[in-house]
């Protein structure tokens, strides 16, 4: 009797989510496939085959869909929109590409705001289970991992920004990651979170280190992907400074995936549109609205800067970044733009980030300039 194949589905990287999504596919008996994680070949693959204008994100998914191809998956699959920004235009183009280069694997996406029922259906054509219990125990663990992932995250920053010896927390925090990826159901998983952090905690640290807060806001898969904002968490975290995502995957799940009844408290996008007004009153797409309400939450809760990282060409933040010059009168948080595509030069960027940082502390002394002591240290 011929064995039945294993379907192998690919998605692309976007920081951690591979992890989640591998877990679920695996509740799910099907084999996911990790493409290599992104690289300058990812990206000469994906710019090879996209549109000139097109931005950076299409180009490294593309690129990562290409390698899992090579690997030979059965599907790419990744998460679509319908609302006015090109990410619902990207499956489209993306499927016109790999028809016409030959590719006989199959293109399935998500669409962003179905919810859970959304992604019920999704699993369940991708996979052809039809079980809800397994299915609802496959989302339950791809969405609990998130949420983890991004604590595990936060801690390491943390951690990162103090290290007497540098590069300490982050292998603690690459085991981590490991610990969660291997996790099966949800009591591994409590106890890899457990272990993680006491890992991480284990981390040397100089509680007497001058550290400064930053905020990261902008377009959510530059946000989050390591390659495309060339590491700047960690470039930052060498400056001494703590950094926090405000655009986050748990975050967007919370908003588009976790049915109402089980939500507590407001979720960033309820707080988006509460806390972006008067300067942007509706959703231009993309995370304009949030990136806009991300400076004022910042500002209102002192911390020391926000950085705005988006595509280049990427009109709804271009248009976010045209308003925070009118927010400076209520705000006087500092803001730093960086604007990434695959010309963006290294030495330049880091420069950028220095002379921010030296900006921040300069502040940061001033305001703190009748008892300089509390400087030190301060969170």
């Amino acid at each position: 009797m011929k064995e039945k194949k294993t379907i192998k589905v690919a998605f692309p990287h976007m920081g951690n989510v591979y992890i989640a999504w591998a877990s679920a596919l695996r509740k799910l008996g099907v084999e996911p496939l990790i493409p290599p994680l992104t690289s300058k070949r990812t990206l000469e693959l994906g710019t090879k085959y996209s549109p000139d204008s097109i931005c950076l994100p299409y180009k490294l998914i593309l690129g990562n869909f290409l390698q899992a191809i090579e690997k030979e998956t059965d599907f790419v699959a990744m998460i679509s929109s319908p609302g006015i920004c090109r990410l619902g235009e990207y499956g489209q183009s993306i499927k016109n590409v790999l028809k016409d280069l030959g590719y006989e694997s199959k293109y399935v996406e998500l669409q962003l705001y179905d919810g859970f029922k959304g992604m019920y259906k999704f699993l369940t054509e991708l996979t052809g289970v039809k079980n809800p219990i397994v299915l609802i125990k496959a989302i339950n663990i791809a969405v609990r991992k998130m949420f983890v992932l991004d604590r595990i995250e936060n801690l390491f920053s943390y951690y990162r920004a103090r290290e007497i010896t540098q590069g300490t927390a982050e292998k603690y925090y690459k085991q981590a990651l490991s610990l969660i990826l291997e996790a099966e159901n949800i009591k591994e998983l409590k106890k890899a979170e457990k272990i993680s952090s006491a890992q991480i905690r284990q981390t040397p640290i100089d509680k007497e280190r001058e550290i400064v807060n930053v905020d990261i806001t902008g377009e959510i898969f530059l946000v989050q992907d390591t390659f495309s904002n060339q590491n700047i968490e960690k470039e930052l975290g060498k400056m001494g400074v703590q950094t926090r995502r405000s655009l986050t995957v748990s975050g967007f799940i919370k908003d588009a995936i976790i049915p109402k009844w089980f939500k507590k408290g407001e979720t960033h996008l309820e707080r988006a549109f509460r806390m972006a007004k008067p300067y942007l009153m509706r959703d231009i797409g993309g995370d304009a609205l949030e990136s806009v309400s991300d400076v004022a939450y910042a500002n209102e809760h002192g911390t020391d800067g926000i950085i705005h990282i988006s595509p280049f060409t990427c009109m709804p933040e271009i248009m976010s970044q045209n308003i925070f010059p009118s927010m400076r009168e209520d705000c006087k948080i500092p803001i730093l733009t960086l604007i990434m595509d695959e010309q963006t030069g290294r030495a330049g960027y880091i420069t950028r980030l220095e002379a921010f940082v030296d900006l921040m502390k300069r502040r940061k002394f001033i305001k703190y300039n009748k008892n300089p002591e509390k400087v030190i240290g301060a969170n």
